[in-house]
C-alpha cells in the first residue's frame, strides 16, 4: 500500500486523537456544569450553554449524555481548574488551564512539557497573564453590525469590538457579559451555526516565531501540552510559527 497508505493512517490517527481530547474535555466541563447544578439543561443555565458549545464542537451526542448521566447518577468525581504559566521559544508565552481530579500529576505533566522544550520554562502566577484579556468570542455568518450592536445594548452586553470579513461576523464581548452575549446573538439570528463560540483568553499583543529552531521547540510543547491528559485548554499570544 506504501507510503500514501502510511501517510493517510497518521493523519487519521492524529485527527482521532484530536478528537479524543476534544471529548474528553467537553465530557469533563459538562460533568461538572451539570453536577454544580440541576442536571438538566432546562433549570441549569451554565449547562444548557455548555451543551451547545458541545454541539457547535461537533461533539457527539452520546458524549454529551454520558456526562450528564454520569452527574445525575451521584459520581463522586471531582476535578479541580487550575492555571499554569510559562514563556515559550523566542517571545512566546502560554497559559496552560487544566481540568483534573489530582493536581499534583498535572503540575508535573505541565512541569515536564516545559522541561523537554528548548527555551521554554514555567512562571510564577501572573507572570504572564497579566497581558492577556478574559473575552467572550463569536464567530458566525452575519453582516450587520448596526443591528448586531443595537442587540448588544438592548441585552445590556459590554461589547468590546464587533467587526465583518468576509460575511464572517466577530463579536468580541467582556468575559463576564458572554452568556447573555449568546442569549442575545440567539435570538437575533435564530438558527445561528458559531464557528466560534468560547469564553477565552486573547493576549494583548501577538507574535510571529520564524526561526527554524524556536518553531520547533515551540511546536513541540503545543504537541506536548496537547497530548497531557489534565490539559484542557491552552492559550498563547502565537499568531503563527512557521
Amino acid at each position: 500500500m506504501g507510503r500514501a497508505h502510511e501517510v493517510r493512517a497518521a493523519s487519521m490517527a492524529k485527527t482521532a486523537a484530536i478528537k479524543s481530547k476534544l471529548y474528553s474535555r467537553f465530557g469533563k466541563e459538562l460533568y461538572i456544569a451539570a453536577k454544580n447544578g440541576v442536571p438538566d439543561p432546562d433549570m441549569n443555565l451554565a449547562l444548557k450553554r455548555k451543551i451547545a458549545e458541545a454541539k457547535q464542537n461537533q461533539v457527539p451526542a452520546d458524549v454529551i449524555k454520558r456526562a450528564i448521566d454520569k452527574a445525575k447518577g451521584g459520581s463522586d468525581e471531582n476535578y479541580t481548574e487550575c492555571r499554569y504559566e510559562g514563556f515559550g521559544p523566542g517571545s512566546s508565552t502560554v497559559i496552560v488551564d487544566c481540568l483534573t481530579d489530582n493536581t499534583n500529576r498535572s503540575y508535573t505533566e505541565v512541569k515536564t512539557c516545559f522541561n523537554k522544550s528548548k527555551g521554554a520554562k514555567l512562571a510564577n502566577a501572573g507572570a504572564v497573564s497579566f497581558n492577556y484579556e478574559n473575552v467572550g468570542l463569536f464567530e458566525f455568518p452575519y453582516e450587520d453590525e448596526d443591528g448586531m450592536l443595537e442587540a448588544m445594548m438592548e441585552a445590556e452586553v459590554d461589547v468590546q469590538d464587533i467587526s465583518v470579513e468576509d460575511g464572517i461576523m466577530e463579536v468580541k464581548t467582556s468575559f463576564q457579559d458572554f452568556g447573555k452575549a449568546q442569549d442575545a446573538i440567539e435570538t437575533l439570528i435564530p438558527g445561528v451555526e458559531f464557528s466560534v463560540c468560547e469564553a477565552t483568553m486573547l493576549p494583548n499583543e501577538y507574535v510571529t516565531l520564524t526561526d527554524p529552531e524556536e518553531v520547533e521547540a515551540f511546536n513541540k510543547l503545543m504537541s506536548m501540552l496537547n497530548d497531557a491528559d489534565d490539559v484542557n485548554k491552552i492559550y498563547t499570544n502565537v499568531r503563527s510559527a512557521e
